[in-house]
C-alpha cells in the first residue's frame, strides 16, 4: 500500500489519536501511521488518511482499532531489573510486616509480562518466606490496548516472546508447555492478577489505593501537560509512602511537594509524601 499523507491530513490524525489515547504522535512520524494501519486500511477499504479520520468521528470500533494498532507494546520479562529487586528485597518485606493485604498497580501492562513477573516475584519472595506475607497480595494491570489485553489474560507466549527476559529457572517452575512452541503461565501465578481495559486519561477513581504503582516506559508518548496530570492523580491512588516507579528514561519532575525521590543503589523510585507534607 502506497499512501500519501498530506500536513493537514496527518496534524488532523495527531490530534485525534491524542484525543482518543492521550498519545502524542510527534513530527516526522507518517512511517508508523502507514506502517501500522496498512492492514486495516486495506480491510476497510481507505484510500487516505482524511477518510479514515472522518471514519473514527462516528466509529467507535473502528477508533478502537486504530488506537490498537497505534499502541507500542513493546514489553520484556522483570524489564531494566532493578525495579523488580528494589520490589523484592526491599518492597515487599517491609509491605510484609503491615500484615495487611497488600495492593499493586502495573499501569500500561501491555500483553501481560510486567504483572506477570511481579507475581513470579511475590511467589518467589513466599517461598523463601512462608509465614511472612499473612495477608492477600492483588495486582491490578490495565491496558488500553483490547488486543493485548486479550494476549495477558489469555497467560500463553511463545517461546520467541520468552526468551525476553525469562530465565530457564522460573520458565521451568511457573510455566506449562502446550505443544512444541508455546508456555502457559501457571493458575498460581495467574489468579493474583486482575487484567482490566483503561484509558490513562480517564480517571483512576474505581481501581482503588495501592502500595506499589508500576508505570513504566508510557509516559514517555504522552505530552508534558498530559503526562504531569497522569503523575498527580497516581498519587492520589497510593497510600501514605507508597512507591510509584517510571522507566528509566522518564522522571517525576516538578512534583517534589507530591513525591520524593527514594534511591536504592541502584535503582530508584518516587515516594508518595502523604497529605500533611504535601500541602506545605
Amino acid at each position: 500500500m502506497s499512501l500519501l499523507i498530506s500536513p493537514t491530513e496527518y496534524d488532523q490524525f495527531q490530534q485525534k489519536l491524542e484525543q482518543y489515547s492521550g498519545i502524542k504522535l510527534g513530527n516526522n512520524k507518517e512511517y508508523l501511521i502507514t506502517s501500522r494501519l496498512r492492514g486495516l486500511f486495506e480491510r476497510e477499504g481507505f484510500t487516505t488518511l482524511a477518510e479514515l479520520n472522518t471514519a473514527m468521528e462516528r466509529n467507535l470500533t473502528l477508533k478502537g482499532l486504530v488506537i490498537d494498532a497505534m499502541t507500542t507494546n513493546e514489553t520484556l520479562w522483570f524489564r531494566d531489573d532493578h525495579p523488580f529487586r528494589i520490589f523484592s528485597e526491599k518492597l515487599l518485606p517491609e509491605l510484609a510486616k503491615t500484615r495487611r493485604p497488600i495492593r499493586i498497580w502495573s499501569a500500561a501492562c501491555s500483553t501481560g509480562q510486567e504483572p506477570y513477573s511481579l507475581s513470579i516475584a511475590v511467589e518467589e519472595f513466599k517461598r523463601k518466606n512462608p509465614r511472612a506475607l499473612s495477608g492477600d497480595v492483588k495486582i491490578i494491570a490495565t491496558d488500553i490496548s483490547p488486543t493485548a489485553l486479550d494476549i495477558a489474560k489469555e497467560g500463553i507466549y511463545p517461546q520467541l516472546a520468552l526468551k525476553r527476559g525469562m530465565s530457564d529457572v522460573h520458565l521451568k517452575k511457573y510455566f506449562t508447555q502446550q505443544g512444541d512452541d508455546e508456555w502457559k503461565i501457571n493458575a498460581e501465578i495467574q489468579r493474583r492478577i486482575e487484567f482490566r481495559s483503561l484509558n490513562l486519561q480517564t480517571s483512576f477513581g474505581a481501581l482503588g489505593k495501592f502500595d506499589i504503582v508500576f508505570c513504566r516506559n508510557v509516559l514517555i508518548y504522552f505530552s508534558a501537560d498530559s503526562k504531569l496530570d497522569i503523575l498527580k492523580r497516581m498519587h492520589t491512588t497510593l497510600n501514605d509512602n507508597g512507591h510509584l516507579f517510571v522507566g528509566a528514561s522518564e522522571a517525576v519532575n516538578q512534583l517534589s511537594k507530591m513525591y520524593r525521590m527514594q534511591q536504592f543503589n541502584p535503582g530508584i523510585s518516587y515516594q508518595a509524601l502523604p497529605p500533611e507534607k504535601n500541602s506545605r
